[in-house]
């Protein structure tokens, strides 16, 4: 296959392929970095990533750290009104203070998707999904 005028496809051996994905491993670098530091596109780099003889190896039994972005399933039942702080009637000593997220992502089953990053109270975005439901 040829790109542009004059180009020719470029041809990627198995250590390169390795080297490239290993690099997209590093703390703090992207796949699309890499790509650009390549001038490739980064689907290409996804696609080897997905295939185990080019992948880094993973290494098992790690415990995460609690700085590490992760997902969590939730599924929403039934709408549970939530009192307002001015309703509720609770002494200082026993104040809980709210549970907030950096970024929340969330796919809608029709396939929607909301997300809302920064310091987010998720009682919040609760409300903010049940707006969004029929």
């Amino acid at each position: 296959m040829v790109g542009k005028k004059g180009q020719k496809k470029r041809f990627w051996s198995d250590d390169e392929k390795r080297s490239i994905c290993a690099q997209t491993r590093a703390p703090g670098v992207s796949v699309a970095q890499v790509a650009r530091r390549y001038s490739m596109n980064a689907n290409l780099i996804h696609k080897w990533l997905r295939d185990r003889r080019f992948a880094p190896e993973e290494e098992t039994g790690e415990v995460l750290d609690a700085t590490e972005v992760g997902f969590v399933p939730v599924e929403i039942g039934e709408a549970v009104p939530v009192p307002s702080p001015s309703d509720m009637q609770v002494s200082t000593s026993t104040l809980i203070e709210p549970v907030s997220a950096q970024r929340v992502d969330i796919t809608l089953s029709d396939g929607r998707r909301v997300l809302v990053e920064g310091t987010t109270v998720l009682s919040a975005v609760l409300s903010l999904v049940e707006g969004l439901m029929p």
